[in-house]
């Protein structure tokens, strides 16, 4: 989320900025209406993995591109936001290799055709890259498309596909209230927008029996062919091994790459919504795919690159952009888990914009963190000031200390936490992926 500014796409989307509301409509009819003059491309594509939910959605996309590139398949994949820049947003597929950022050429010229089409008609910028999604995802041949929800469900610009091979919805939580609601069950009812009559259904690890209830009511209403983790399908670690079971057997695969206990079950959505959108997969390609997948921005170890050399020596350095509570507790888990394997004093690096909950986000690191870093964001308007941001840190039991900016943050725990009696740090850089978009681009290290 910390663009390129010599990309002529970054210059174009700029421009579109500032001619067009930010927010999106809450109502499909100006991204249908724009789609009918650009010849319906969203009904040109490949089987489409339609995936939402407040978290993990990321990761399901991660692993289901993983498993269809290692089954030798060409998927195209769009996310939202992007960390670096907007390239990233759309990932064209290549038959038998890794599939490539759209080039800065061919995303302008998509940009230009769409602004055309729209003639000057009220339209959100998201609404615009929805409508560049299907546009480049008809016109470049592939087996699979990967579709990201950006916000929500069922207004969401992307939910004008009517007949997804399977809708996939990850883990909810509070999250964008004043879009969705303020009680699971209604950001539940949201993200259950995205199932369609008579069509397949994954839905993944729920922590709230509330929001669970929705989705398999909303399921059933539809008849869609429903799969349910924990009930119809699961994971559990074994050995140092993953455990993968649904109706056809089981499966022993190696851990996935990414780390974290809660990457077992999403990985497990991600298989099961392959399957359940008719691709096969053998255990070799599941196998495969657990070891290649990878997720820029997300419980990322940055080995490499110019961050280290203002960190303590020895230190680790982490990214992760999740932003909520229920991100938050995740992460605790994960590095709590790290922690009773490699023991190292764990400091935060903190940025976030103004409409998340900083409180409850902090609240699972009381007692793992020995200090907060309050940094400001760029690339935003909507930062939350490190100073009132470090004392949201205090209140939920932690240190919090105000700093200008993530360098200025890290040669601080440089200072502090360099004594060669002790074992170097390790530091989280987290709260927002728009500070993890920062933190990448800073490192010169951008997702490829």
């Amino acid at each position: 989320m910390t663009h390129l500014s010599t990309s002529r796409a970054e210059q174009e989307i700029e421009r579109l900025t500032a001619l067009h509301p930010k927010r999106q409509d809450l109502s499909l009819e100006r991204i249908k209406a724009l789609l009918d003059k650009l010849g319906n491309p969203e009904r040109r594509l490949p089987p489409v993995i339609h995936i939402a939910g407040t978290n993990g959605k990321g990761s399901a996309s991660a692993f289901s591109r993983a498993l269809l590139e290692a089954a030798g398949y060409a998927v195209h994949v769009h996310t939202s936001p992007h960390l670096v820049n907007w390239h990233e947003r759309y990932r064209l597929g290549v038959k038998g290799e890794r599939g490539r950022y759209v080039e800065d050429d061919v995303l302008v010229e998509v940009l230009r055709r769409i602004e055309k089409a729209n003639d000057g008609h009220p339209i959100a910028l998201f609404e615009i890259l929805t409508a560049a999604t299907f546009v480049l995802f008809a016109e470049h041949p592939a087996d699979a498309v990967v579709l990201e929800v950006g916000l929500g469900g069922r207004y969401d610009a992307t939910n004008v596909i009517e007949n997804p091979a399977v809708s996939v919805i990850m883990p909810i939580s509070m999250d964008h209230q004043a879009f969705l609601g303020d009680r699971v069950e209604l950001i539940a009812a949201e993200k259950a927008g995205i199932l369609k009559r008579g069509r397949p259904a994954v839905i993944g690890f729920q922590e709230f029996d509330a929001a669970l209830d929705v989705l398999v009511s909303t399921a059933e209403r539809l008849r869609c062919p429903l799969w349910t983790y924990g009930e119809d399908y699961s994971a559990h670690e074994e050995y140092g091994r993953m455990v993968y079971q649904d109706e056809t057997g089981l499966a022993d695969l190696p851990l996935p790459a990414l780390p974290g206990r809660h990457q077992l079950a999403n990985a497990a959505a991600a298989i099961r919504a392959v399957r359940a959108a008719g691709f096969l997969l053998s255990e070799e390609v599941i196998e495969r795919a657990m070891l290649s997948v990878e997720w820029p921005g997300r419980m990322q170890r940055i080995t490499e690159g110019k961050l280290l050399a203002h960190a303590p020596k020895g230190a680790e350095i982490w990214i992760d952009g999740g932003h909520n509570p229920g991100a938050a507790e995740v992460m605790a888990e994960a590095l709590a888990e790290l922690e009773e394997r490699h023991p190292r004093p764990l400091y935060l690096v903190t940025g976030m914009i103004n409409t998340k909950d900083s409180l409850n986000y902090f609240r699972p690191f009381e007692g793992l963190a020995e200090r907060v870093f309050a940094v400001p964001i760029r690339g935003t308007e909507a930062m939350t000031d490190p100073v009132v941001l470090a004392s949201s840190a205090y209140d939920a039991g932690l240190v919090g200390q105000p700093m200008g900016s993530l360098i200025e943050a890290l040669e601080e725990i440089r200072r502090i936490a360099s004594d060669p009696d002790k074992r170097p740090p390790r530091i989280l850089i987290c709260g927002s992926l728009y500070l993890a978009g920062n933190a990448l681009a800073d490192n010169g290290t951008p997702p490829v």
